[in-house]
C-alpha cells in the first residue's frame, strides 16, 4: 500500500555558478582556454549527477560585452533552472557560452541563493571562477555572510582557476562564511573531479555539528550523546566533557583543533578518557611542527560486559567517562588569544569487542602484548649474550 511507504527524503539542490568573464579565454589549462576546460568539465559532471539531485546552472559575465561597469556588474542569469536534470538540454545550454564580460561574483551568489529557495533538502552553490570580483562595492565575502545569516543551511564551495593570493583570499572568505570549501584547480581533471565530488556530497545526508561548551572540570562538564560537537578552546585551557558508557559498549572519541590564526610552529593535541575519580583510562595524542590547518587525535575505550554488578533494577550500570581535551598551541604576543581555537569533537558508542578487557590495557591497546613480547625477547637475548661472553672468556683462559 502506498500509505505504508516511508516518505521520500527531500531532494538536495545544487547550483553550479560559472564565470564566463573575458579572462576565461586565457589559454593556461592543459593547453586549452579556461572556458573550453570548464565546458568539458561540466559535460563530465552532468553525466555523473545523482538522480536525486536537482541541479541548476547560473552564469556571471556571460552576456554583456561592453565597457559600462554599471551594466556589466548586473550581468548574471540562470542558464538552466534548478530541478530534475535533462542532461542533453543542460549540455546544449553550456555549449553556447563564450567568454564575454565583467566578474560580478556578489550578484551571482545572491541570484543563486534565490534560485535555491524552497524545499527541505540541502542546498549547495559551487562557484567556478578565474578572478576576483570586479564589481565592488558589493563585497562577495559580505554577500556570503548575508547568505549564511539567512539560516537556510546553504553552503558555498569555491573553485579558483588561478593560484593568485588575492583571489584565494577572497574565495576562501566566501567559502568559510558558509561552511564551504575552497579548492585551487589548474587541470581539467581536477576541476571535473572536484565538482563531481561536491555534487555527490550534496546528495549525502549532512551531519550538523551541535555547539557545546566544555567545563573546567569533569564534575560540571556537559553530558554528550553520540554525535558531532563544536567548541572553542583557548591556549593553555583544558576542556572537560562527560559520556555515559554501558557495559559491552566501546567509546570512540576524536578531537580536531583548527589553527585559525598565526600560531607558533610546534603544537600538539591531547584527548584523555578519565574515570570520575580521576584515574586515566586511555589517551590519544598527536603533535606536529610547521604550517597546519587542523590537528586531530582520538581514542577508544571498551567497557567489558557486566557480571552481576547492575544497579538493582535489572539494568546494567553505566560508567561516566570524563573526556579531557587540551592543546599546546602557542602564538606570538600580537595574536589575539580569544576566542579560543575552533574544536570539533566526535563521540560514538558502538558494540564493544569480545575481549574488551585487554584492548585498552594500560592505554596501550593491543600494543601492550607486543611490548610484553619485546621485553621478554630482550631479557632472553641479554641472558644468552652474557652466557656466551662468559663462556668465551672461560675458554680463552683455559687455552
Amino acid at each position: 500500500h502506498a500509505h505504508d511507504e516511508a516518505p521520500a527524503a527531500p531532494s538536495p539542490k545544487v547550483e553550479l555558478v560559472l564565470d564566463v568573464s573575458g579572462s576565461m579565454r586565457t589559454r593556461d589549462i592543459d593547453g586549452q582556454s579556461r572556458m573550453v576546460a570548464a565546458k568539458q568539465a561540466f559535460n563530465d559532471v552532468l553525466d555523473a549527477v545523482p538522480e536525486q539531485v536537482q541541479l541548476g546552472i547560473r552564469t556571471l559575465g556571460a552576456d554583456y560585452p561592453g565597457e559600462d561597469r554599471k551594466v556589466g556588474c548586473k550581468d548574471t542569469r540562470q542558464l538552466y533552472p534548478v530541478g530534475p536534470l535533462d542532461r542533453t538540454e543542460a549540455k546544449t545550454a553550456v555549449a553556447t557560452l563564450a567568454p564575454t564580460g565583467f566578474t560580478p561574483i556578489g550578484p551571482a551568489l545572491l541570484g543563486a541563493a534565490d534560485d535555491l529557495e524552497g524545499g527541505d533538502g540541502s542546498r549547495r552553490i559551487v562557484l567556478i571562477t578565474d578572478g576576483e570580483d570586479t564589481c565592488g562595492p558589493l563585497d562577495p565575502c559580505e554577500v556570503a555572510r548575508e547568505i549564511a545569516a539567512r539560516g537556510t543551511h546553504l553552503v558555498v564551495d569555491t573553485l579558483g582557476l588561478v593560484p593568485n593570493a588575492k583571489i584565494r583570499q577572497q574565495l576562501t572568505c566566501i567559502a568559510e562564511a558558509t561552511g564551504g570549501t575552497y579548492t585551487a584547480v589548474q587541470h581539467k581533471e581536477e576541476l571535473s573531479g572536484r565538482v563531481k565530488q561536491l555534487v555527490d556530497r550534496a546528495a549525502e545526508p549532512v551531519v550538523t555539528p551541535v555547539a557545546t561548551e566544555g567545563a573546567g572540570s569533569c564534575s560540571g562538564a556537559p553530558e554528550l550523546k553520540p554525535g558531532l560537537y563544536t567548541d572553542r578552546a583557548e591556549i593553555a585551557q583544558h576542556r572537560w566533557y562527560r559520556v555515559d558508557v554501558l557495559p559491552g559498549q566501546e567509546l570512540r572519541a576524536s578531537a580536531s583543533v583548527a589553527a585559525d590564526r598565526a600560531v607558533d610552529d610546534d603544537y600538539g593535541v591531547l584527548l584523555r578518557a578519565v574515570t570520575a575519580h580521576g584515574r586515566e583510562i586511555v589517551r590519544g595524542s598527536e603533535a606536529g611542527t610547521g604550517r597546519t590547518d587542523v590537528i586531530s587525535s582520538g581514542l577508544r575505550y571498551p567497557k567489558p560486559e557486566a557480571g552481576d554488578g547492575d544497579d538493582g533494577d535489572g539494568k546494567p550500570a553505566a560508567e561516566t567517562v570524563c573526556l579531557q581535551l587540551a592543546h599546546s598551541f602557542s602564538a606570538p604576543a600580537s595574536v589575539k588569544k580569544s576566542p579560543g581555537l575552533p574544536v570539533e569533537l566526535t563521540v560514538d558508542l558502538v558494540d564493544g569487542p569480545d575481549n574488551a578487557s585487554d584492548v585498552a590495557a594500560f592505554g596501550l591497546g593491543r600494543g601492550w602484548w607486543l611490548l610484553g613480547v619485546l621485553v621478554l625477547t630482550g631479557l632472553v637475548a641479554g641472558l644468552l649474550t652474557g652466557w656466551i661472553s662468559r663462556w668465551r672468556v672461560a675458554v680463552w683462559r683455559t687455552n
